[in-house]
C-alpha cells in the first residue's frame, strides 16, 4: 500500500493540471480463459506536476572496477554523439548463424538473438510500449514476459517506469500494460529500435516536444476511437491505471491510418550461449530506486535466468527492513524474468530551472557511459555507447571488446551517473542518485 504522504505528494497538489476526455469503442479479443473480457468505458485523464527542489548529490561511487573507466562526461544536454567511440558498425547479432535465409529474410530476432517461429513476425517496426510501474496496485502488469527488451527508469517523486519493446512477439498479446504517459527519454527508445510508441499522453512541455519531432507520426498516443487500439481493463480500478493496448489489432489500424510499418534493420547487440570469463559472480542485483520504488533479480542457476523481485512495501518510518515479492506477469501467470540484466549509469539531466522544479527528467542516452552486464551469474564491468541517434547502446568491456548477451530477454535498469555502486560477495546494490 502507498503510504499516504506519498500519495498525497504524487496527486494532491497541481502545478500543472488539465484534462482531456478519450473514449474508446473497441473491445479486445478474448483473453485468457481465466480473465474476463475487457470493458469498453470513456476514460478521463489528468496530468499533475508537483514542485520540488534538486535532488541531493550522492556520495563518490565505493566501485573499484568502474574507477577504472574512462571519467563520465559531464551531465549536461546533448541531443546528438558529441564523441566517436567505434569507427565500425559492429552493433549487430553473432553466434546465430545463418542470420538469413537464402531470400535474405531474417530467421533470428536481432533484439534477442532468438530464432523466430515465423519470419513474418520482423517484417514490421517493432513496438515500444509504456508500461505502469506506479503506483503498487497496477502490479502485476501484462506481457512484460513477451517483451524482447525492457527498459526501466526513474521518472519522478520516488516511481519508475517500465518501456517494453516487442519485435518477434509484438502480434501474440492481446494485452499489454496498464499503459501511462510518455517521456523525455522515451525518445532514445523510439530511435533505437525504430519503432512505434505507444503510451498515454505527456506533460504539455514533453508532447510539445514530440510534436516538433521528425519522428512524430511514430508516437501514438490514446486516443478517441479504435484506432489505435486502446481499451479499458477488466481490472476494478480508476481508469487512469487501466488503460491496455491490444497489439494484435495495431497492424489493421496501420493499414487504415497509412502509417509506414516497413521491416526496419535494427541491431540489437551479440549473442552467445558460451558464459564469458569473470571474476565476478552475482545472485542478487538490487536496484533501489527509492523508499517508494525498490527491486532485486536472483539468479536461477537451473533455468540461467534472472528472476524479479519488486517492493512490497514502502520503506518508510517506522519500517526500516526491505519487504519484496516475486514480480508476476497476469497475462501470461508466468514469474518476470530475464536472461541478462544491465545497468546503465546515464546522466539524468533538466534542461532548465523550470523543469528541475518538477522533477521533468531528460536522461541523455547518448555518447557513453559505464554499465554493468550481468549474465550466467557472472558480472562483468562495461561501457555503454550509443554514437548514433538511431542505433541501440552496444556494451562492450572496460577494453573496449564487445560483450555478449545470452540469447534471450534483456532488462536494462537506468540508473544515474552519481548512483552508488556497492558489491558485497555475490549481492551487487545500485541506489538510484542524481547530481
Amino acid at each position: 500500500m502507498m503510504d499516504k504522504n506519498h500519495q498525497l505528494h504524487r496527486h494532491g497538489i497541481s502545478f500543472y493540471f488539465f484534462t482531456f476526455f478519450l473514449a474508446v469503442s473497441c473491445a479486445a479479443p478474448a483473453a485468457p480463459a481465466s480473465t474476463p473480457d475487457p470493458t469498453t468505458v470513456p476514460l478521463q485523464s489528468q496530468y499533475f506536476s508537483t514542485p520540488t527542489p534538486f535532488q541531493p548529490q550522492a556520495v563518490a561511487s565505493p566501485d573499484p572496477y568502474l574507477a577504472l573507466s574512462t571519467p563520465q562526461v559531464a551531465a549536461t544536454f546533448t541531443p546528438y554523439p558529441t564523441k566517436l567511440i567505434n569507427s565500425q558498425d559492429i552493433s549487430v547479432p553473432v553466434d546465430a548463424a545463418p542470420l538469413v535465409d537464402v531470400n535474405g529474410v531474417a530467421l533470428y530476432n536481432p533484439l534477442t538473438g532468438l530464432p523466430v517461429t515465423d519470419p513474418a513476425f520482423l517484417q514490421r517496426r517493432p513496438l515500444a510500449i509504456k508500461v505502469a510501474n506506479s503506483p503498487d496496485y497496477v502490479r502485476p502488469q501484462s506481457s512484460l514476459t513477451l517483451a524482447d527488451v525492457v527498459y526501466e527508469y526513474y521518472i519522478e517523486w520516488g516511481d519508475t517506469r517500465f518501456i517494453a519493446v516487442f519485435h518477434s512477439n509484438d502480434y501474440v498479446s492481446e494485452r499489454v500494460g496498464p499503459v501511462r504517459s510518455g517521456r523525455y527519454f522515451d525518445e532514445n527508445i523510439a530511435r533505437m529500435y525504430h519503432s512505434f510508441l505507444m503510451f498515454k499522453g505527456a506533460d504539455p512541455r514533453e508532447m510539445g516536444y514530440f510534436n516538433t519531432l521528425d519522428i512524430s507520426s511514430l508516437l501514438i498516443s490514446v486516443g478517441i476511437g479504435n484506432c489505435p487500439p486502446y481499451f479499458i481493463g477488466h481490472y476494478k480500478r480508476e481508469s487512469y491505471n487501466n488503460v491496455f493496448f491490444n497489439p494484435t489489432k495495431w497492424e489493421a489500424c496501420v493499414n487504415k491510418k497509412g502509417l509506414d510499418n516497413s521491416p526496419q534493420t535494427i541491431s540489437g547487440g551479440f549473442f552467445s550461449e558460451a558464459i564469458p570469463q569473470s571474476l565476478l559472480s552475482v545472485t542478487r542485483i538490487y536496484s533501489f530506486y527509492s523508499v517508494y520504488n525498490y527491486n532485486y533479480w536472483e539468479y536461477d542457476p537451473v533455468n540461467r535466468v534472472y528472476v524479479r523481485y519488486q517492493e512490497s512495501k514502502d520503506l518508510v518510518p517506522p519500517r526500516k527492513v526491505e519487504v519484496y515479492e516475486p514480480l508476476t506477469d497476469d497475462y501470461t501467470k508466468q514469474p518476470v524474468t530475464a536472461e541478462n540484466v544491465v545497468v546503465l549509469l546515464v546522466p539524468y539531466i533538466f534542461t532548465n530551472q523550470n523543469q528541475a522544479e518538477d522533477e521533468v527528467y531528460n536522461p541523455s542516452l547518448i555518447d557513453f557511459g559505464d554499465a554493468y552486464v550481468f549474465r550466467d551469474g557472472v558480472a562483468i564491468p562495461a561501457r555503454w555507447n550509443r554514437t548514433a541517434i538511431d542505433q541501440p547502446i552496444l556494451l562492450t568491456t572496460l577494453d573496449g571488446i564487445p560483450i555478449y548477451m545470452r540469447p534471450g530477454q534483456t532488462f536494462y535498469q537506468v540508473m544515474g551517473v552519481t548512483s552508488k555502486q556497492i558489491q558485497n560477495g555475490s549481492e551487487w546494490r545500485f541506489e538510484f542518485a542524481t547530481p
